[in-house]
Formats: C-alpha cells, structure tokens, sequence
C-alpha cells in the first residue's frame, strides 16, 4: 500500500511538472485564438461591403448595357437605310455601266463615228439614267416615308 501511495505521489508530481511546462504553450495558442477572433469579428461586415461593392458594379454595367441597347435599337433604322441607300447605288452604278456597254456595243452609224459623237451620246445616256433613278429612287423614299 505504501508503494501505491509513493507511485501516486510520484505520477502527481510528473503531471504538475508537465502542466508547469505547458502553461507557457497554451497561454500563447489562447492569445493566438483571441487574435483570430478579433479578425474574424469584423470579417462578415468586410464580406458583406464586399458583396455591396461587387453588386453595385454589376448594375452599373447592366445599366451601361440597357443605355447601349437603347441607342442601337435607335440607330438601327439608320443602318438599314444606309445599307438599301448602299444597294441602291451600287444597283444605279451597274444599270449606269449596263447602259453605257450597251450603248457602246450597239452601232452608232457614220454620222456619230465621223463627227466624233460617241461621247456625247455616251453622256446623254448616262444622264438620262441618272435622271431615271433619281425619279425611281425619290418615289422609293416617299413610299418608306409614308409607311
């Protein structure tokens, strides 16, 4: 019985040794923890200003991109007019160097070769053409314009 009670007392004087020994740890891993509550406190407002920023971002971008969409949805007549004004002027200058190969394959007789006439032919037919355009094109816009 006595050995028991010298073993014990033996145990009990190594654990308040190694507890002695372990305060000095265990105080710092409890200041490390109080540290890393500190920060962690002001983390979920830091996230939610975060989280504020970002949204606020992205509705400035889908209010830039209405704004575009608004514009382009107001421009779009603008383009579809420049490209028929396109077709129409590439239709007219092909109708023009049609006639004007026509007009030059077909024969002129003597009298425009031996008076040098051809040009002169050449530049009525080509304004003839303009003029007819010009009429065809102008009744065109006032048919869109009264749609």
């Amino acid at each position: 019985m006595i050995w028991i009670g010298i073993g014990l007392i033996i145990i009990g004087i190594a654990l308040l040794a190694l507890t002695g020994i372990l305060i000095k740890p265990l105080n710092k891993i409890a200041a490390i923890l109080a540290d890393v509550k500190d920060t962690t406190k002001d983390l979920p407002e830091t996230v939610k200003d975060i989280s504020n920023q970002a949204n606020a971002a992205l509705h400035t971008g889908v209010d830039t991109l209405q704004q575009i969409n608004g514009q382009l949805k107001e421009l779009t007549p603008i383009f579809y007019l420049v490209g028929d004004v396109g077709r129409a002027t590439h239709e007219l200058s092909s109708k023009m160097v049609n006639a004007v190969e026509d007009f030059e394959r077909k024969e002129t007789g003597t009298f425009a070769t031996r008076k040098n006439l051809e040009a002169l032919y050449g530049a009525a037919t080509l304004g003839m053409m303009v003029i007819q355009k010009a009429r065809e094109f102008s009744k065109e816009r006032n048919v869109i314009d009264n749609e």
